[in-house]
């Protein structure tokens, strides 16, 4: 593909799963959830049924969609079927808490929601009340009883998946140019395509608009060029689909070459994860350092059998040096430690197959140029430290409705990111630190004020900061600093049970995992705010 002259169509769903019926693919097994294996054929025959009930149902070209499902088929026929029908996709944590999805639903003002039953109890009652949300498709309930009973006010705008593809079950017609199962929205290499989250310094969603081109430019760079991905690998991701990492190395660079995909909808720890592998022989895997840390303190590390394995993914957070020579040591595996972003989709500085510098996060990904500049913005000597500006061929168009934020982050071309590196006289990259507050936990930034604002919650905490502690894995994770309430006492019950209070209120991964308790009040800057860097 000429990356400089994209075709005047193009469509990323013909571009991804089209060209695998294409080139003869059908029969191939694309993706495979537990025992239920299906192929490249059967995946376009419910991606054309899903795009026809969307189009009938008044999805319109560039209305946004909001994926909220776990991983699994639906999660693929539905992201597909999106930008079949010229929608543009949106994807979330289908973990969260209603407060969190009413947040997606009123920013992304999504036309149609696609989620699982199992997410109605925090979900569905944001859907219902948000009016410009029109459609609601619902996998896994077959009754519109069941919307009901999980809180949600369902009316003839709530679907099943399932019913909904059963409006469009027969067959395509042989020669049937216009019929509804063989549209594709004949979109552009500029249309829109997808919003992909990253985090601001209050927690609140942030979107980083795309368009097609800039999904396809980075799996023609990164994919094939670095990466390497072939038709005969069996793709498995730590990772869940809603996050553009795995989105990109679990879904779109797999279908690109017409290998295969394994999706699991649970948790992805040591225990799932090497039955995954046992079972599926996997030659991809895409983790995150605590994983690969997990894995080898696992109680069954020791017979795991990793030996189908060809190639390893790391980015989201650093990788300790120590953790890669351990893992290498007992896989024979490299592991290609790299740095993407929302801001530019995906991985666009990375190791490589048989170069990797242990540490370092390697060289450029052909295709994207870096510069390191000071706080006035020019370029510092090799060797120096400063922020990153990245540019390439998928740099996002904005951050949706947050205009300050993009002006001091996209320059043309150029995405000045607040990541502090250097770069050394080999061209590789060296990671030194984040230039703001917040925190990447197991891959996934996290917000150290959402975290301050649930503890504040408690009647129990009187102050509280929460900072980036390493711990014995040199792997990063939320400390919280607290300031107990007068007649409170600081210790392990008390951690038990703000633990216990943030359960209902964050996601697992943002928990602290340890505390510290202070009798004085905390430090104040000039301007009256808890001097965070100090007590980091």
């Amino acid at each position: 593909m000429d990356l400089e002259a994209f075709p005047t169509r193009f469509n990323l769903c013909e571009y991804f799963l089209d060209r695998n019926i294409e080139e003869g693919r059908s029969d191939k097994v694309a993706v495979i959830v537990g025992d239920d294996r299906r192929t490249y054929g059967q995946v376009s025959a419910r991606v054309r049924r899903l795009t026809a009930w969307l189009r009938a149902h008044g999805l319109r070209p560039e209305d946004r969609v909001l994926i909220v499902l776990p991983d699994g088929h639906e999660f693929v026929e539905a992201w597909f079927a999106c930008l079949r029908a010229g929608g543009v996709f949106a994807m979330v944590n289908p973990l969260l808490k209603a407060a969190d999805y009413a947040k997606y639903l009123r920013y992304t003002k999504a036309r149609v929601l696609i989620t699982h039953v199992d997410v109605l109890p925090e979900i569905g009652a944001a859907a219902s009340a948000e009016r410009l949300c029109e459609r609601v498709l619902v996998v896994g309930a077959n009754e519109s009883a069941a919307f009901g009973a999980a809180g949600a006010a369902p009316d003839e705008a709530w679907t099943s998946y399932e019913a909904a593809l059963g409006e469009f079950a027969a067959p395509l017609p042989d020669g049937a140019l216009y019929h509804p199962l063989s549209y594709v929205e004949p979109t552009g290499p500029d249309d829109l395509a997808g919003w992909l989250f990253t985090s601001g310094s209050t927690g609140d969603p942030k979107a980083c608009v795309h368009s097609q081109r800039d999904f396809a430019y980075s799996t023609e760079t990164y994919a094939l060029q670095v990466a390497g991905y072939r038709e005969d690998d069996v793709c498995l991701s730590v990772p869940k689909l809603f996050f553009g990492y795995a989105t990109g190395t679990n879904l779109m660079f797999p279908f690109r070459v017409g290998a295969t995909v394994v999706l699991f909808p649970g948790r992805s720890t040591p225990e799932e994860l090497i039955a995954q592998i046992e079972r599926h022989r996997p030659t991809f895997l895409t983790g995150v350092p605590t994983l690969f840390n997990n894995l080898l303190k696992s109680e069954q590390a020791e017979g795991m059998d990793l030996s189908s394995l060809r190639v390893c993914l790391s980015a989201g957070e650093a990788l300790p040096e120590q953790l890669y020579l351990d893992w290498k040591a007992r896989t024979g595996v490299e592991i290609l430690d790299g740095i993407g972003s929302a801001e530019m989709f995906h991985i666009y500085i990375s190791n490589a197959p048989g170069d990797v510098t242990p540490g370092s996060l390697g060289r450029l990904v052909p295709g994207y140029d870096a510069e390191i500049v000071g706080p006035d913005g020019r370029a510092v000597p090799e060797g120096e430290p400063g922020r990153l500006r990245v540019r390439g061929g998928s740099t996002a168009l904005c951050y949706w409705a947050h205009r300050s934020e993009s002006v001091e982050t996209f320059q043309a071309d150029w995405c000045t990111t607040a990541d502090i590196f250097r770069r050394d006289a080999d061209g590789r990259f060296w990671y030194v630190g984040r230039g703001d507050d917040l925190l990447k936990v197991s891959g996934i930034w996290v917000s150290p004020l959402e975290i301050e604002n649930a503890l504040l919650g408690h009647p129990a905490v009187d102050e509280v900061c929460v900072v980036g502690r390493e711990d014995a894995d040199g792997l990063v994770k939320p400390h919280a600093i607290i300031v107990p309430s007068e007649g409170v006492q600081g210790d392990d019950a008390l951690a038990g049970t703000l633990k216990a209070h943030l359960k209902d209120r964050l996601a697992p991964y943002k928990y602290p995992r340890t505390f510290d308790w202070r009798s004085e009040p905390l430090p104040k800057n000039d301007r009256g705010k808890v001097a965070r860097k100090l007590l980091r």
